[in-house]
């Protein structure tokens, strides 16, 4: 195994030979006036620091290599920045980590032609208390950063995504989530939700337009303010300065691991018996399987709330606490050499080598029973672990229908793989990834009038008051590998087709693949123009229209808006 000790070198081999080196974002040295192509931006303002820098999204799909980025320090400069493109016809483009699959920053050089970049980790961090029980925190903080500064002020949060290096503005730009619902008889805790961290904003402040002195300003908006339900989660339409968000006292949990049981048992019909996903459900609430392909057994992460250490329970002080997840060995590594270079026959062998390192790297790091503060079980991503591309769907639905839910995907799924496999095709050489959270129901935050994030993947349905959960299904394969835009277009088929009625019902997950083609992903014109919409429902007519008053030159427009937001001819014409 490739531990925390491995070389610098092999880890670059790695990410070199998978085709994604460098994915994410990464800095170039700024170039001057004098020496850049055309000098800055046409009356770009002074006193901001603008350059040339290359842009990659977390799977290297999306790549531009000279967007004009700034790193503003002020909200001055921001509304600065924000006008200048307003009048000069260009586009502001907010960005924060970039560990995002979907074109929510730019789609391709096209796209940024006429774009600058505002990078909000420079001069946007930092949180502090508004109370016990809120904190604001400035949208370029990191997850990390913000849930251990929480951590040293006795609080926490109930769920949250498990790469710590995202920032707290794309989280809720795109409503990011952890994994979690109430188990059978836990309590209730004030402060805590059940669905994604967008559902926990008490207030924002974004840069918005503004009619009477025609101009953008930024504006604080409450909760309770009617206006607010599509700013709740943006897809970087808006662009965030910086919110305040209810939490919670904070919390130790224990997060004990399963290899053992079969993915047979595991997803079974409901009423087989065994040790069904359902029951743990029951149980802890807390659940993510991560199963690769090609191989008999998931790994099941239950985690438990437990006040006191259990005595078979390693205590972690750190988050991070499965080096092997994010460092491959030379066998592994050899095998995704392989793979890319044309022999995807391959994939069954790696998926059971992924497994087997799973399983000796929880056994001898001491990972199958672990205890500690909340922040140090919910963050076990980090930026090293295998980059690739995932598509991603929220199954809406009731609890009590969460094991029929996961048989039948995995019944598809199976039946896809060997249909695929028939034809010496392999599509999907990733892991799939299970978790199951409750809904944004806006009355979580305890303030009264609350609004609801009108564009939550998870927010309720007024039709369907009985729907009270949602499972997250995410697959996940090698940027570029033969077939996954035919496998992924057919399963988005199968998933909006039967998903589709008073038993459940499917939305896409906006920060992952969806809207497939043969080609890839966003790229279906009926997913983007039909199905997103009916799945939302009214919420989504809202939201567009709020963001397009909100925004009426379309500075913070980018391709992937035009395609899931066309402009309204009668707000068109108002600009």
């Amino acid at each position: 195994m490739v531990g925390e000790g491995a070389s610098i070198m092999d880890r670059r081999r790695f990410l070199t030979i998978s085709g994604v080196a460098a994915a994410g974002w990464t800095r170039l040295k700024p170039v001057s006036a004098a020496s850049s192509a055309g000098g800055v931006p046409p009356g770009f303002p002074s006193g901001v620091q603008i350059g040339r820098e290359r842009f990659e999204n977390w799977s290297g799909e999306i790549v531009v290599d000279d967007l004009w980025t700034v790193r503003p320090q002020t909200v001055e400069d921001l509304v600065r920045i924000v006008n200048w493109a307003a009048d000069a016809g260009w586009r502001v483009r907010p960005r924060g980590q970039s560990h995002n699959w979907s074109p929510i920053v730019v789609s391709s050089r096209r796209d940024g032609r006429k774009a600058v970049v505002v990078d909000m980790t420079a001069g946007f961090s930092g949180a502090e208390m508004v109370d016990a029980t809120s904190v604001r925190v400035k949208t370029g903080t990191s997850m990390k950063s913000l849930l251990r500064f929480l951590e040293d002020q006795g609080c926490g949060v109930t769920s949250c995504p498990a790469p710590g290096d995202l920032s707290v503005g794309g989280v809720l730009a795109i409503d990011g989530h952890g994994t979690g619902v109430r188990a059978e008889g836990e309590g209730s805790v004030s402060g805590q939700t059940w669905g994604t961290m967008s559902n926990r904003i008490l207030e924002l402040v974004a840069i918005v337009w503004d009619d009477d002195e025609e101009r953008y300003v930024a504006r604080r908006f409450d909760r309770r303010d009617p206006g607010i339900d599509g700013l709740l989660v943006g897809l970087g339409r808006t662009l965030l300065v910086e919110a305040v968000l209810r939490v919670e006292p904070n919390h130790n949990l224990r997060c004990e691991s399963w290899t053992s049981i079969s993915g047979d048992e595991l997803f079974g019909p409901p009423g087989s018996g065994g040790r069904l996903f359902a029951d743990f459900l029951a149980e802890s609430g807390r659940l993510e399987a991560i199963w690769y392909p090609f191989t008999a057994n998931p790994w099941l992460k239950v985690w438990t709330v437990e006040p006191n250490r259990p005595f078979w329970s390693r205590r972690v002080d750190s988050p991070y606490n499965y080096a092997f997840s994010d460092n491959l060995s030379d066998e592994a590594t050899q095998l995704v050499e392989d793979i890319v270079a044309g022999s995807p026959g391959l994939t069954p062998t790696f998926g059971g080598v992924m497994y087997a390192a799973t399983v000796l790297g929880l056994t001898f790091e001491g990972g199958y029973d672990i205890w500690g503060a909340s922040k140090n079980l919910l963050l076990y991503v980090r930026p090293t672990t295998l980059r690739v591309t995932a598509n991603g769907y929220a199954i809406v639905t009731r609890r009590s229908n969460v094991q029929r839910v996961l048989h039948e995907f995995v019944q598809k799924y199976d039946a896809l793989v060997e249909t695929y496999r028939d034809r010496g095709e392999y599509p999907i050489n990733g892991p799939m990834e299970i978790r199951v959270t409750g809904l944004d129901h806006a009355s979580d935050v305890e303030l009264d009038g609350a609004r609801p994030a009108a564009l939550s993947a998870v927010r309720p349905d007024p039709d369907h008051p009985d729907f009270d959960v949602a499972v997250w299904l995410d697959l996940l394969t090698l940027p570029g590998t033969p077939s996954a835009g035919a496998f992924y277009t057919e399963l988005e088929e199968w998933l909006f087709d039967r998903y589709n009625d008073d038993e459940a019902m499917c939305r896409v997950e906006w920060s992952k693949g969806w809207g497939y083609t043969v080609d890839g992903p966003w790229r279906s014109k009926r997913t983007a123009a039909s199905r997103i919409p009916a799945s939302i429902g009214n919420g989504f007519g809202r939201a567009v229209v709020q963001l397009q008053r909100y925004d009426p030159r379309g500075v913070f427009r980018c391709g992937f808006h035009d395609v899931l937001m066309p402009e309204r001819p009668m707000l068109q014409r108002l600009r």
